[in-house]
């Protein structure tokens, strides 16, 4: 899948290059429309870009009196054949 990060449906994917106020904005919008937004990221820099996006959306949102919380997990994803262990933030109206 495309980094953004990429987004299909509520899952939007996280690089350490992704720009913060687009992947914030992709999540703001999927919060909108879906109500619950996967945002994945594998590495520390994709990690940082991530949680500051996160950061950045929730004050979007704020704007709409939407409040969100966001749940933390690991999961395994298969790249190139390869298991890799990335974080996944649930983000999701309070």
């Amino acid at each position: 899948m495309p980094t953004l990060g990429g987004c299909h449906g509520h899952h939007i994917k996280v690089s350490a290059n992704s720009r913060t106020s687009a992947v914030a904005g992709a999540i703001a919008g999927v919060i909108r429309e879906y109500k619950r937004a996967e945002v994945q990221a594998i590495g520390a820099g994709a990690v940082n870009q991530a949680v500051k996006a996160l950061v950045l959306a929730t004050s979007y949102l704020k704007n709409d009196e939407i409040n969100v919380v966001c749940v933390p997990e690991f999961v395994d994803v298969e790249i190139e054949d390869k298991v890799r262990t990335a974080i996944k933030l649930v983000v999701e109206p309070r």
